[in-house]
């Protein structure tokens, strides 16, 4: 099938074809024509599969076809649950629509508004969004939504694990009530389902890979070792794989922060992206990670959410999460495109029941190894209660430090 039979025009397969694409994925095949026929469409699409132009190329066919209103608002919106996606969209948004008469922007948080409202003035057509900042540009009437004739919920089951939905139900009040809806999501979960019955009309179900199913050119591998090792163990594979990309995931903020600064104190460039970093250190970290600046890219599921890295051959969970579909979104960013990858995830025993999730998710065992040297000494009961003592420390550290505060506070104030 070639994107041509899908009714693309021809502005769009020009663009298309300087891309470099030749043959529409899935999710292009079966999205793009519903899309075209003016459908409202509930997508399922895992990352990697090309879901992107699988909106963004009918909806600038539809939007180019029309009529082009004075001033030029708004008129198709990309909700977005993080910056990162959002930039991501706009990419593809402004590569596609190179030969047509349609423009867009892009808004979101942790960055200057002015340059965003400033490209909104001038009047745009396709608007991609976070909801924070959407909101709030819409409520000081910075933006219209009044023109909507597209709406696309991009990540919708990301959206809701960040908790927009209420964000996302008082931007669908403030626009047409008649208007075209995509929603795209990993997965088709309840509250996914709940949410399209609000607001898709008839919708066309479309899914491009069974549900929770990890692509298919994705090795997984499990290596179990203490907890105490498993930065050492991270280290060795790196080193000794002499491995020069690599995405590595850690449950916390600030295991991002450390991992990263042990890397780069053991010789291996790293950076770390995570919800605490300003957009500007997200942006100089992504950025230094896809030329090869940066050999490791340490990221919490939030920030990694959207990343779009061509042919990244390794992810890492330095962590395992304790949500299972959250395993499937995290080695979804290797195996892209039709090639290769490797996901490799350090396993001590306090995680072995976030494994039998996965297993029991996927429907499958996975390889597990041990290397020697890095043999698992320590039993559960060593490591929960180090885990206890640990949160134990913490807590009384805390306690201290607001005790120091406040009586610090009361000498000053007798002091005066």
């Amino acid at each position: 099938m070639s994107f041509k039979s899908l009714g693309l025009s021809e502005a769009l397969l020009k663009a298309i074809s300087k891309k470099g694409y030749t043959t529409p994925s899935p999710i292009q095949q079966k999205a793009i024509p519903k899309v075209l026929e003016r459908k409202d469409v509930l997508a399922s699409a895992q990352t990697g599969t090309g879901k992107t132009a699988a909106f963004t190329l009918p909806m600038l066919q539809i939007l180019n076809t029309g009529k082009h209103l004075h001033n030029r608002p708004v008129r198709a919106l990309v909700l977005t649950p993080t910056r990162e996606l959002a930039a991501q969209v706009m990419e593809d948004v402004n590569t596609y629509s190179e030969f047509t008469n349609c423009n867009g922007t892009v808004i979101f948080g942790g960055v200057s508004e002015k340059p965003q409202i400033k490209a909104l003035r001038k009047g745009v057509d396709i608007l991609v969004a976070t909801p924070g900042r959407l909101l709030d540009l819409q409520s000081r009437n910075l933006v219209s939504l009044a023109n909507i004739e597209i709406l696309v919920l991009d990540e919708a089951d990301r959206m809701l694990d960040m908790g927009f939905l209420r964000d996302i139900k008082k931007i669908l009040a403030v626009m047409p009530s008649k208007r075209q809806n995509l929603l795209f999501s990993a997965t088709f979960s309840k509250d996914i389902k709940k949410l399209a019955n609000t607001f898709l009309h008839n919708p066309v179900m479309v899914e491009a890979t069974p549900e929770n199913t990890t692509a298919e050119k994705v090795d997984q591998l499990i290596y179990r070792t203490d907890k105490t090792k498993k930065t050492q163990l991270v280290t060795k594979l790196i080193d000794e794989g002499d491995w020069q990309q690599v995405l590595i995931f850690t449950r916390t903020k600030h295991g991002a922060n450390r991992l990263s600064q042990k890397l780069e104190k053991a010789g291996i460039t790293a950076a770390a992206i995570h919800g605490n970093k300003s957009q500007g250190a997200r942006t100089k970290a992504l950025a230094g990670f896809k030329s090869g600046k940066t050999r490791v890219l340490v990221a919490t599921d939030i920030a990694a959410r959207g990343l779009d890295i061509p042919l990244l051959p390794h992810v890492i969970n330095y962590e395992l999460p304790n949500v299972p579909e959250d395993y499937v979104h995290r080695i979804g960013r290797t195996g892209r495109a039709g090639a290769s990858g490797e996901a490799i995830s350090i396993v001590s025993v306090d995680e072995n029941e976030y494994v039998r999730g996965i297993e029991k998710l996927l429907g499958e065992r996975l390889q597990s190894e041990v290397i020697p040297g890095f043999e698992v000494t320590e039993t559960l009961k060593e490591v929960l209660d180090k885990k206890a003592d640990n949160k134990a420390n913490h807590r009384s550290q805390r306690n201290n430090s607001r005790k120091n505060k406040s009586s610090g506070g009361s000498k000053r104030r007798r002091n005066r």
